[in-house]
């Protein structure tokens, strides 16, 4: 089994990513596919005249402010025009894929937090009526049976908290945690440059291999959204799947040349 996980950063191309989706399903690869659509999301949100907000954590991760407005506007892009738009590029191309959020039979489940706690012009406050939380577990099941039957999951956040509330979660997390339930080959991260640069935006300083033991020491190079993956990278190699690998999804065979070792290369 290989989990990929597309980003929803500008510049992926998608025909480039559903021709090696197909390419590996037809092949007889075990998939399972995980998307965003921040960047989509955001444009959309300031359409609607509810411009997205960010909060940064006391940790120091920076991540969507999630009140239910937002949420709304997240699941019309994120379960609709995005996921609909590559099980139709997918489905064009003799794909049987099937798109379902992490709502959708729980295949996501997790808390919804009480309280967030983030720095605001230097101080802490605390937020109470946000819709977000974690994924602490996924419904191998429901997907073992969409699997068996011939389709390819096309997954997305929210997900499901106990309660039955949307909630939303970081897609890259909920992609390690994924692979983790099923124990993955690999987990492949696709996004809009080659992989974790040592001087970001500099492509050139692409790093190639991180030991599996070292990640820790790689999180102050990570930049603003490459965080999130990062901490996701540390989660899958905690549950036990032996090779991340950050690569670029603006490349033909981009899937592929992931797995042949281009990108960086964590654990493996």
């Amino acid at each position: 089994m290989i989990v990929l996980k597309i980003g929803g950063s500008e510049g992926l191309n998608y025909d480039f990513i559903a021709d090696d989706i197909a390419a590996l399903v037809k092949a007889g690869q075990p998939l399972i596919v995980i998307h965003g659509g921040s960047a989509l999301t955001n444009k959309v949100a300031a359409q609607l005249g509810h411009p997205p907000q960010f909060v940064t954590s006391v940790s120091g991760f920076t991540s969507r402010r999630t009140d239910r407005r937002t949420l709304e506007i997240f699941e019309m892009v994120y379960c609709g025009q995005v996921n609909k738009g590559l099980v139709e590029q997918l489905q064009t191309r003799g794909v049987n894929a099937i798109g379902l959020s992490g709502l959708d039979g729980r295949i996501w489940e997790g808390t919804r937090k009480d309280a967030i706690k983030v720095i605001e012009n230097g101080r802490r406050r605390v937020i109470r009526d946000d819709y977000t939380g974690r994924v602490e577990k996924v419904n191998k099941p429901l997907l073992e049976i969409l699997l068996a039957a011939g389709y390819l999951p096309v997954l997305t956040p929210p997900a499901a908290s106990y309660a039955g509330e949307a909630i939303n979660v970081d897609g890259d997390r909920a992609a390690a945690a994924t692979a983790a339930a099923f124990q993955a080959e690999a987990l492949i991260i696709l996004s809009n440059v080659p992989g974790l640069l040592a001087k970001f935006p500099d492509e050139a300083s692409l790093i190639r291999h991180i030991p599996k033991a070292k990640i820790d020491q790689f999180m102050s190079v990570a930049e603003d959204r490459m965080k999130k993956k990062v901490m996701g990278a540390q989660e899958a190699l905690a549950e036990g799947i032996g090779r991340i690998v950050f690569a670029d999804g603006r490349v033909e065979q981009p899937v592929q040349r992931a797995l042949a070792g281009e990108g960086t290369v964590i654990g493996g």
